[in-house]
This record gives structure tokens, C-alpha cells and sequence, in this order.
């Protein structure tokens, strides 16, 4: 009894509804919006704590009474599962790794073990949990941990199908095709090195140069990253692309990925964790993730398969919401989608009318067939543009975001039409758009070309450039030297960082690069941008195709194209370390910098 003569068990039990109630109002809760649900997070994760607390200073009287183990591991999940939401609403790294800490003490310590097999309710719960725990690992880029964890999903799922023969799992089966097939497309190949901002690879934000056209310093504070395709790999919510995004604008703690077991072997993971020890540790974790020394994550919203209307709505509230030295960034990959204007639209409208901005299509966000009620237009970013955005489109249809003229076809005549996309048409703040190539190369190798078993070519190249380069040229896997692919990795990090010192004194940069480019993610992605569009430039299977290239938007000084003498001999640099030189058109007199020769003959 408790000094109110009130039995352990009854307070407990109180504080177990009161939480579940909280829990249900929370769980639900938009991943978006900055403060406004900070409040709930607060007030729930405050009655579950002290419901954690409580079972644990009453553990063997609130056994005595009939508590059981599964009972104390659905809290724990339960609490893993607030801090993951609370991350993907702040991408606050901290609690992602408290997340990971509530899962792994309910996987050792085996919670929901007992009866398992004998209680569908139960199974369900270690099901769900399994599959929580694992996007909890995938985001962390524990994959040792990840594949532990799909090893138990599958072996649970089979057991279950046996046992409880009159229940479908289907849905779990799926669940496991899933993640099987996402781990084949994301291979150890494509994490050779870390996708977040590593300062061991990557300058520190106090090292960047100061930059000569910037008026201001703009800091990317949030991001909408949304990718749909039919059949695109993904897993849970998360797909392919969005997931080497979401990665792509996180920070690195401290260059931990080197400093906890390096580049990973083969394709399938080890039995030995990123820390050297056997198996997966909570040791000191929350200190490697949680580094002090480094700013904020910018914040990002993962919009699965939204609709025309909610993805607006979000990107209305998020602009709201932007800070005053705020940057948004703007990733969309999807299938294009040329749905013309209306019919009742009269060609002869003026600049910045419904045909001006439809004519040249949209994308698709939703299921075909509804026409452009699931597809969203360059119009659709314009009223926004009273922000400062940087968009990335990833689609065969992302030149419909670029302005121009397209003719159209009547009976007797032809009319050249103007296509104003954003550019030319904004609210106050002009764009920075980072766009696609229409098409791509087929890649010669066993990999899919396509862009999705393995994901987009373009956003590898702004995620992982290295390997993208190597797949391009059929490198992939077991075909790697890892020392070779260090020193191209090392080179190609030297070689960006030129390039960025080069933008910086250019005193001809338009301002609305100049603006973003002492951002430490902005900055890496236009150097990315301009790494991929040298590379497809002089790639001799793509060489002088326009639907092969990426565009940028406004365009960079006329010293930054892909054919000045800079950029061609470090795409001759890179391939002369993978013996690919041919694969390049080069202009007469380009060569090798004599230190390169040098290393060559001396290796």
C-alpha cells in the first residue's frame, strides 16, 4: 500500500490509462509544423516517464499483483516510439538515440519472449516492434543491427504462419520483401563512405570561405523531402531516395563513422557492430550521436505519397514557420507527368496564367488516372516564393521547371508559347533550382540503369557522388578496391572544396547562390550538382545529349561550365584512378596535372 492506502497495483494501472490515453492523442500527430506540438510531446513523454520510474522502484510488488514481462516492454517500445517521432518533427539526433537505447533493452532483454507463440496479440506486438526498431537502425545506420533484426523478422513471421494457422500475414510477409529488398538496393557499396555531413571528409562550417556576391548568409533551416513512383524500393514510409536525402542533411557525429569501424565489408553485414564489438552496444551511445560541437539538424519533413493538397499545405506552414535568415529546401522526385492546360484556356493568355505554367506539364504525386488533380506544377511553388526556396527536382519531366518556349499544334498554324515556369516569375525571393536530366544512361553493369531498383542516378550524385560515378561506369560491389576508391574519394573531396573556393571569389555569382552558399549541406549539394553535370557532360555515351544533363537555375558564371579546362581535368582525374579514361570526351590538350602522373607511375 502507498501512503494514501491506495494499492500499488491500482496506481499503477492509473498511470498506465493515463499515458495511453496521451499516447493515442500524440501518436497521430503531423511530423511537421515547428512548436506547435512540442506541448504534447512534453506533457506524454513526462506521464511516461513517471509510469517508467514507478514500475521500476515497484517491480516485484507489481509482479506479485500479476504484471507481466510483455507488459513492461510495451512501455519501453512505447517510449522508443515517442522519441522516434519526435525526431523525424525535429530531427534532433538525441532522440533518435534515446529512441534506439528503449528498443534495444527491450530486444535484450527479450520482453514480449514469454508466450509469445501462444498469444496472437502478443506475436503482433514483437512483429510491429521488430519492424519500429529497424527503421530506427536504418535512419542510424546501424546495419549490423538491421540485418539482426530482418534475420528475427523473417524467423517470427514463419513461426507465426505455422502456429497461428488461421491468420493471414500476409501484410508481414510484404513487410519483410520490403526491407530485403531495400538493404540489396542500398548496398555497403553506396555507404563506402557516410552520406551525413562527415568532417572528416568534409569541411567545418567555421572553414568555409567567405563568399564575395553574398549579400546575405542564409542557413537551410527546414526541408520537404517527397518522392513517389509506383513501384519505387522503399521501406515502410521511407523511400530509396528520400531515405539518402534525409541522410544527406544530417550531421556526422564527431567523423564517428570512422572512428567506429570504418568502411563496411561485402553486401550482407558483419556479426561485428560499427564500435569493433560483437554485436550491437548501447554503451556510450547517446554520447557518439548527440555531439554539442555541432549545429542543429536542419529540420525535415518526410512527405510519403502526399496528396496535391497536403503536400501544399505543408509547404505553406513551413514557409510560414522559416526563421528570417531561413533557407527551405524543396526535394521532389517523381514521374513527370504532360497534362496539358484546360481546353477552355485560350492560348493567347498573358505571362504567368494557368497555360503559361501547365502547358509544359507537372509531376506526379498520386495515383495515374486522376489527371492533374495528383499532380503538382511548377505554378503550384510560385505563391511561395515570397521565401527563400531551393528546389530539387528529380524526374524525366523536371525541365517543366524551366521556363522557355514550346510550340503548340493547331490545324493550320504553329504557336511558339511561353512557358513560364518559377524562374522570372517569383514573389520576392527568386528560386535556386537544382534539376534533373530528362533521361539517363543505361548503366553497364549488373545493377538496374533504371531508376528504381537502385534509386535515381541524379540524387546519388547529389548524395553519394563517388559511387554514383562508379556505377555510371558499371563499378559496383565486389568489384571495388577499397584503397582505390579511398583516394578517389580523397581527391574528389579536394577537388569539390576548390570548386567551392572558386565560387566563393567569384564576384559574377548570382546572389541567389551566393546567398546559401556559406551553408555547409547547400554548398555541398551545388558542388555535387556540378560534379554530376561534368561527369554526364563528357561521358561519351551521353556526350553532347541535352536530356542526358542536369540543369541549374539561375545559371553559374560562365567559368563554371562543364566544358572549362577546371572541370575536365578533375572528371580526367577521377576516371584515371578507375583506368576509364576512355570512357570520356575530353578536349585536345587536356591531361593529367603532373602529380597525378607522378602518383600513377609510382603505385
Amino acid at each position: 500500500m502507498s501512503q494514501n492506502n491506495i494499492p500499488v497495483s491500482e496506481t499503477y494501472w492509473s498511470l498506465v490509462d493515463k499515458a495511453d490515453k496521451k499516447f493515442s492523442k500524440i501518436r497521430d500527430l503531423p511530423y511537421y509544423e515547428r512548436n506547435r506540438y512540442d506541448t504534447y510531446f512534453y506533457k506524454v513523454f513526462k506521464v511516461y516517464t513517471q509510469l517508467w520510474k514507478f514500475q521500476q522502484e515497484n517491480r516485484q510488488k507489481l509482479l506479485e499483483a500479476g504484471l507481466k514481462r510483455w507488459e513492461i516492454g510495451d512501455i519501453a517500445s512505447r517510449i522508443g516510439q515517442l522519441y522516434f517521432g519526435q525526431y523525424m518533427r525535429t530531427s534532433d539526433a538525441s532522440y533518435l538515440s534515446e529512441s534506439y537505447v528503449f528498443y534495444e533493452a527491450v530486444l535484450t532483454r527479450e520482453y514480449f519472449k514469454d508466450g509469445l507463440l501462444q498469444d496472437l496479440n502478443l506475436a503482433n506486438k514483437q512483429l510491429r516492434f521488430l519492424a519500429r526498431f529497424m527503421m530506427v537502425c536504418l535512419v542510424l545506420n546501424r546495419r549490423e543491427m538491421v540485418y539482426q533484426l530482418v534475420n528475427q523478422l523473417k524467423m517470427l513471421v514463419d513461426e507465426c504462419k505455422r502456429t497461428f494457422q488461421e491468420t493471414d500475414f500476409k501484410e508481414w510477409k510484404l513487410v519483410v520483401q520490403e526491407i530485403v529488398k531495400f538493404l540489396k538496393a542500398d548496398t555497403a557499396f553506396m555507404n563506402i563512405f557516410p552520406l551525413r555531413y562527415s568532417l572528416v571528409l568534409d569541411l567545418h562550417p567555421d572553414c568555409l570561405p567567405q563568399v564575395a556576391a553574398a549579400r546575405r548568409k542564409l542557413r537551410l533551416r527546414d526541408a520537404i523531402l517527397s518522392s513517389y513512383y509506383p513501384n519505387e524500393v522503399k521501406f515502410s514510409e521511407l523511400t530509396l531516395d528520400t531515405f539518402r536525402m534525409l541522410q544527406c542533411l544530417e550531421w556526422e557525429p564527431s567523423g564517428s563513422f570512422y572512428q567506429s569501424g570504418g568502411i563496411p565489408s561485402g553486401g550482407t553485414g558483419t556479426n561485428t557492430a560499427q564500435n569493433g564489438a560483437p554485436g550491437p552496444s548501447r554503451i556510450n551511445y547517446s554520447q557518439d550521436i548527440a555531439d554539442p560541437t555541432l549545429p542543429p539538424n536542419p529540420r525535415k519533413a518526410v512527405l510519403y505519397r502526399p496528396t496535391v493538397t497536403q503536400f501544399v499545405a505543408v509547404l505553406a506552414t513551413m514557409c510560414e514557420e522559416l526563421p528570417p535568415d531561413g533557407l527551405l529546401l524543396i526535394y521532389l522526385s517523381a514521374s513527370g507527368s504532360n497534362i496539358s492546360g484546360s481546353p477552355n484556356h485560350s492560348p493567347v493568355q498573358g505571362k504567368g496564367d494557368s497555360l503559361s505554367y501547365r502547358t509544359g506539364g507537372g509531376l506526379h504525386i498520386g495515383a495515374r488516372g486522376n489527371g492533374g488533380v495528383d499532380s503538382i506544377y511548377p505554378c503550384d511553388f510560385v505563391p511561395f516564393t515570397r521565401k527563400p526556396l531551393f528546389i530539387v527536382v528529380d524526374s524525366d519531366n523536371s525541365k517543366a521547371f524551366k521556363a522557355g518556349f514550346l510550340p503548340l499544334t493547331f490545324s493550320s498554324f504553329v504557336v511558339a508559347i511561353l512557358v513560364v515556369a518559377i524562374n522570372g516569375v517569383e514573389k520576392g525571393e527568386p528560386a535556386a533550382m537544382l534539376l534533373s536530366p530528362n533521361s539517363y544512361p543505361t548503366v553497364p553493369s549488373a545493377v538496374d540503369s533504371s531508376r528504381h531498383p537502385s534509386g535515381s542516378l541524379f540524387t546519388s550524385f547529389l548524395t553519394a557522388p563517388l559511387q554514383a560515378f562508379c556505377l555510371l561506369l558499371g563499378i559496383s560491389g565486389p568489384d571495388v578496391d577499397t584503397d582505390m576508391c579511398n583516394k578517389a574519394g580523397g581527391l574528389l573531396s579536394s577537388l569539390l572544396n576548390d570548386w567551392g573556393s572558386m565560387l566563393a571569389a567569384s564576384d559574377t555569382l548570382d546572389p541567389v547562390w551566393a546567398q546559401g552558399l556559406s551553408d555547409p549541406f547547400l554548398r555541398r549539394l551545388l558542388l555535387r550538382f556540378m560534379f554530376c553535370r561534368a561527369v554526364l557532360t563528357l561521358y561519351a555515351p551521353t556526350f553532347d545529349k541535352e536530356e542526358f544533363l542536369p540543369e541549374c537555375i539561375p545559371c553559374l558564371p560562365e567559368a563554371f561550365l562543364p566544358t572549362a579546362a577546371t572541370f575536365q581535368t578533375a572528371v580526367l582525374q577521377i576516371a584515371n584512378i578507375f583506368g576509364a579514361t576512355n570512357r570520356f570526351v575530353l578536349s585536345e590538350g587536356i591531361s593529367l596535372p603532373e602529380s597525378s602522373e607522378d602518383e600513377m607511375s609510382s603505385s
